[in-house]
């Protein structure tokens, strides 16, 4: 039987419906194959985009964050419509022309949404970073940064709250709950950092601040190991 060192408790857990669109906190989250139950299922492209990243994200339009999906059959998320509050205080199905008319205008041309079972992710499937971390790199930038401009599904508290105890993780077997998660590699950032959730405002100094001093990498990600459940509460065990 594997041996596992209690290191911390999960203190928040988040999940995205739509790539680059706000998430949505949760008390606890169904974990399968293929990460969060519901999270990151769908995402707008640009029509106009020969790349292979042709996600339309706050890159773009920085105010994409301020637009709330949420599920409406929470029983059954996985088959569930989706709709989404907008800035202007509209609630619009996902797929409605009203809501891809309203993203081609901020975007400057045509944009498609897609929807994909597995999940639209830029590497693996689920993140996680530490309290204390998200509080050292507040400090290091010198302005307050809410942990959601980290857009991570596991927010830790570590018992012995050291900034960046996580990465110590990379190359382990994380156990919450019902689940274990084979934590692979840190997470290299990009300019998303750069916009705040809640104001869309950018600032440059953010990912320079990440590229100094972390190697431009925040939080871990990994692969679900086994299926179930996780809460928050939950205490966290590394092997």
């Amino acid at each position: 039987m594997q041996d596992f060192i209690e290191v911390g408790k999960v203190k928040e857990i988040w999940r995205y419906p739509v790539k680059s669109m706000t998430g949505e906190q949760l008390q606890e989250a169904e974990v399968y194959w293929y990460g969060i139950n519901g999270d990151r299922r769908a995402s707008f492209v640009r029509d106009d985009n020969k790349s292979g990243f042709p996600w339309l994200t706050a890159r773009e339009i920085p105010s994409i964050n301020q637009y709330r999906p949420r599920y409406t059959d929470l029983k059954n998320v996985g088959n569930s419509p989706i709709v989404v509050d907008t800035p202007a205080g509209q609630t619009l199905p996902l797929d409605s022309p009203e809501l891809n008319n309203e993203l081609a205008q901020l975007y400057g041309t045509d944009v498609s949404l897609i929807r994909i079972k597995r999940g639209v992710y830029d590497g693996l499937t689920t993140s996680l970073m530490s309290v204390a971390s998200a509080h050292a790199l507040a400090e290091a930038a010198d302005i307050p940064l809410d942990v959601r401009r980290w857009r991570q599904n596991i927010i830790v508290e570590t018992f012995d709250d050291r900034p960046f105890a996580e990465e110590d993780w990379v190359g382990q077997t994380v156990s919450i709950g019902d689940v274990n998660i084979r934590f692979n590699v840190r997470i290299p950032r990009c300019v998303m950092v750069n916009v705040d959730p809640e104001t869309a405002v950018k600032n440059a100094d953010v990912l320079k601040m990440v590229a100094n001093t972390r190697s431009n990498c925040v939080g871990i990600a990994g692969e679900p190991a086994s299926i179930g459940v996780i809460r928050v509460g939950d205490v966290v065990r590394i092997a």
